[in-house]
């Protein structure tokens, strides 16, 4: 298309941000996509005669996906974001004040996740014709700032377009944030309600279409030396696949990395699908979540190399885990400020571009492990594997189902097609270690900032994203108490999503936990008060199938093994949004999942006069004196 420099439109800024947002696209790999393929909304006094009147305006240019909360529109367009690779894109709009604020745990979410969100809040009249009005928040110390300056540190970009002629360069750093694979994360553009409806002669080239190209940059020659080195003098390497190798569609080449080079790779919960469970290399989970296997060899590795993580405490057991005396990390990563961590040799690249490069100059040495670590690691993952199969096995179909039954009857129905989501509660740990991945996308645990009640209405959003392909929220009942709404949202669009909703009573994961930290399971039981005054009366009369059924979805209730397991496979070929119920058995006599095969640092009170909390003090000190410092 080309366009006269001379040439104008007249349009609000809101048409104007419309018009310009339907026109973006990316490229990776020859492949093209919209950058922004659809706008979430909920109006108010805020957006409603700006961004909702030129939605309208715009017709089919701009689809358009009316939200309940708003951030569980942000935890939508994220979970689209993730399922797209990264590739295209959503916006949410919302009005002013609460709405606005509702915005900022979803951007946190996904800042902390490097996944691209542009978020389009409505702001106080930049012209101040009537100050204060309705929802504003007044500072006496600044006139210029207002509740959207909350997402200012859980923005990767944040922009107040004060006037119609600023949204030129703000909309296009904008597009560049959310397409830069190194940079991207939640954008704000801040929207005065009074210079949303504002007209402006714009230039026609603004609209012009444009395509941002998805680098992959290569490795520094210097840099990729140096990486060649390490790897060949290391007895012990390990893989530690992160979330960028699915970001930069690294799964075959790091499959032809470990089956050349044999060295074994483990998982963290953002990278888990990197390799098919199956893979010869996979070990599976790795750190607190991990499997006994993964966590094993990185307790004797002598080289970790990390590709597209972020090392965090979970991942690293908090500094506890890789305790070989002389062990160095390679870290394969397109953010140089991951890349240096643990003190690490640094490989700034694309994951993909990068794991070519090494594998090439590795297969020019001839290298591989000593074929003894191989053997090693493979039996011991051949006795984790039977560790996984004795957690599903349900020998009683008349039982309650324990949790690491429910997953394993889910294991046994899926296909690869099959896509699993959930984020907080006990199960990213059960999942972590015991669910066997069969396609790259099949596994989708948020668990960058393990946000309670993102599943359903991340659901959503995959569900956009692979029509066709079935997808599962996996809730307990804690987080489904905190965001349910979006089920009307799922139902009004006829999204067949499959939720599957285990009642246990209260916050297990963090019951457990607290018992173990000496705070003895204190406020975490969804109980009638005791005449004490805690939480451990009769469980509340709370029927959260019948709730789930009120907002529109079919509900298909489940009391044994054998009843969730016909649940189960009628939700699987359900075409309507469908919700399994079923009461999972907590006690400790019932096959479970294995324990934590890794510390995880939770401070305990250095003093207490109730014993359970000088017990679990005495444990945690003893733990903490395995912590290491790699810089």
């Amino acid at each position: 298309m080309t366009t006269s420099r001379t040439a104008t439109r007249r349009l609000t800024t809101a048409q104007a941000l419309i018009a310009f947002l339907a026109r973006q696209y990316t490229e990776r790999d020859g492949r093209r996509q919209r950058l922004i393929s659809a706008t979430w909304g909920i109006f108010g006094h805020g957006n409603v005669a700006g961004v909702g009147q030129a939605l309208v305006e715009s017709g089919p240019a701009m689809p358009f996906l009316q939200g309940r909360n708003e951030q569980a529109m942000v935890h939508a367009a994220v979970g689209f974001a993730r399922q797209s690779g990264r590739l295209s894109a959503q916006a949410v709009t919302t009005s002013i004040g609460p709405g606005a604020t509702n915005l900022v745990t979803g951007a946190a979410l996904a800042t902390v996740n490097h996944l691209p969100v542009l978020l389009l809040p409505g702001d106080t009249f930049a012209t101040r014709p009537a100050d204060p009005v309705l929802q504003q928040l007044e500072v006496p110390y600044a006139g210029d700032v207002s509740v959207n300056d909350c997402l200012r540190p859980v923005s990767r970009y944040f922009d107040r377009v004060t006037r119609p002629e600023a949204l030129i360069p703000a909309a296009l750093q904008a597009m560049r944030t959310l397409a830069d694979p190194a940079c991207t994360g939640a954008v704000t553009l801040a929207l005065p309600q009074d210079v949303q409806a504002e007209a402006y002669d714009w230039p026609a080239e603004f609209f012009a279409e444009r395509v941002w190209h998805v680098r992959r940059p290569a490795p520094d020659p210097y840099e990729l030396e140096q990486a060649v080195r390490a790897v060949r003098c290391a007895r012990r390497p390990l893989i530690v696949a992160g979330g960028g190798v699915h970001h930069s569609a690294a799964e075959e080449a790091l499959a032809a990395f470990a089956a050349a080079t044999r060295i074994p790779v483990a998982s963290t919960q953002a990278g888990k699908g990197s390799l098919r469970h199956d893979h010869p290399a996979d070990v599976g989970g790795i750190g607190h979540t991990g499997t006994a296997t993964a966590d094993a060899l990185a307790r004797e590795a002598d080289l970790v190399i990390g590709i597209g993580t972020r090392h965090t405490d979970f991942t690293t057991a908090s500094a506890t885990l890789f305790a070989h005396p002389e062990v160095r990390f390679l870290n394969l990563t397109i953010t140089g400020f991951d890349a240096h961590k643990l003190a690490a040799l640094p490989l700034v690249a694309d994951a993909r571009t990068g794991l070519e490069a090494l594998g090439a100059a590795l297969h020019a040495r001839g290298h591989r492990v000593d074929p003894a670590y191989e053997t090693e690691y493979t039996d011991a993952k051949a006795r984790w594997e039977q560790r996984v199969d004795t957690a599903f096995a349900t020998p009683d179909p008349d039982a309650r189902p324990t949790q690491a039954q429910v997953l394993g009857l889910l294991d046994a129905l899926v296909t690869e097609d099959d896509i699993l989501i959930n984020a907080a509660g006990s199960l990213p740990g059960d999942l972590h270690k015991l669910w066997r991945a069969r396609s790259p996308r099949q596994y989708h645990v948020e668990y960058g900032y393990s946000c309670m009640g993102y599943e359903i209405p991340a659901a959503i959003g995959v569900q956009l994203a692979a029509p066709g392909r079935p997808v599962w929220a996996l809730v307990g009942d804690g987080t489904y108490l905190m965001n349910p709404t979006e089920i009307v949202t799922a139902v009004q669009e006829g999204l067949p999503l499959k939720l599957v909703i285990l009642q246990n009573h209260g916050y297990a994961s963090i019951g457990g936990l607290s018992e173990a930290v000496g705070a003895e399971r204190f406020g975490t039981a969804y109980r009638y008060r005791d005449a004490d005054g805690g939480y451990t009366g009769f469980p509340l009369p709370v029927d959260l199938a019948a709730n789930a059924a009120s907002l529109g979805m079919r509900v298909l209730r489940a009391k044994s093994v054998a009843g969730l397991r016909a649940a189960l496979a009628e939700a699987r070929g359900a075409d309507r949004p469908t919700c399994v119920y079923v009461e999972t058995e907590t006690a400790d006599t019932v096959s479970g999942p294995p324990p934590a095969q890794a510390w995880w640092d939770v401070p305990v009170a250095e003093t207490a006069t109730r014993p359970s909390a000088a017990e679990a003090r005495k444990e945690y000190d003893r733990q903490i004196a395995a912590r290491r410092r790699h810089l």
